[in-house]
């Protein structure tokens, strides 16, 4: 359960710090800064006074990194973010493409009873609709089988797509137009050197996805 005494930016920087460290990158005051769309002052002194109070501390050559204190907190906002983008999805059709902004503005409203209900309605699932996964009401999260960047998928190996990193909704729109979905079953036909655009079958149609958004694909290999 989250602690009252934090207040919504406590809880939105230490999510922060939670997704940037989860995807491999450094959560440093400006990489922390450019996510939340706030002034690097803020968010150094946000950091801070995080530090202060035992929810994270500076490791050397590693930025920031969240205590088990700050990582409650953190996984506790993940679970209500990913469950809350699962149930206006599944349970009022809304597009995946518009979730993600409903769910930043109704995550911190939500009590835990009404976090427990939604888990309830949709059968405790273990992973939202871009496929991330949804932290337990204990924080753990659900494992996953080996993956990779699509980009990394030798040509002609079948692969299904696992997760969607991307969150812009324009990304995501242009995503769900190719049948780019999580469960989709995917095919490099051929890549472009110099990263370049990959040819990809998908549902046994042929698409053109552009790397930097291939990038963001994870797949897991089929047998």
């Amino acid at each position: 359960m989250i602690n009252m005494d934090y207040s919504q930016a406590h809880q939105d920087y230490l999510k922060t710090i939670y997704m940037l460290l989860s995807r491999g990158q450094e959560a440093s005051n400006s990489a922390i800064a450019q996510a939340l769309g706030v002034a690097p002052a803020s968010a150094t002194n946000m950091v801070k006074r995080l530090a202060e109070a035992g929810l994270i501390e500076h490791v050397p050559y590693r930025g920031v990194q969240l205590t088990p204190a700050g990582q409650q907190v953190a996984l506790e906002m993940v679970r209500h973010h990913r469950l809350v983008e699962l149930f206006l999805h599944d349970i009022l059709d809304m597009p995946w493409d518009q979730v993600h902004e409903e769910a930043e503005r109704l995550e911190h409203a939500i009590s835990e009873e009404v976090e427990e209900a939604i888990a309830r309605k949709l059968g405790y699932p273990a992973f939202d609709p871009h496929g991330d996964p949804i932290p337990d009401r204990d924080g753990r999260l659900a494992e996953a089988a080996p993956g990779l960047p699509l980009t990394e998928l030798a040509p002609g190996r079948a692969a299904r797509l696992r997760r969607v990193h991307a969150q812009d909704a324009q990304r995501l729109r242009y995503l769900g137009e190719l049948g780019l979905y999580p469960g989709a079953q995917v095919a490099v036909l051929e890549q472009s050197p110099f990263q370049g655009p990959l040819l990809v079958e998908v549902g046994g149609q042929r698409r053109m996805v552009a790397f930097d958004l291939a990038v963001e694909l994870t797949v897991e290999l089929q047998d």
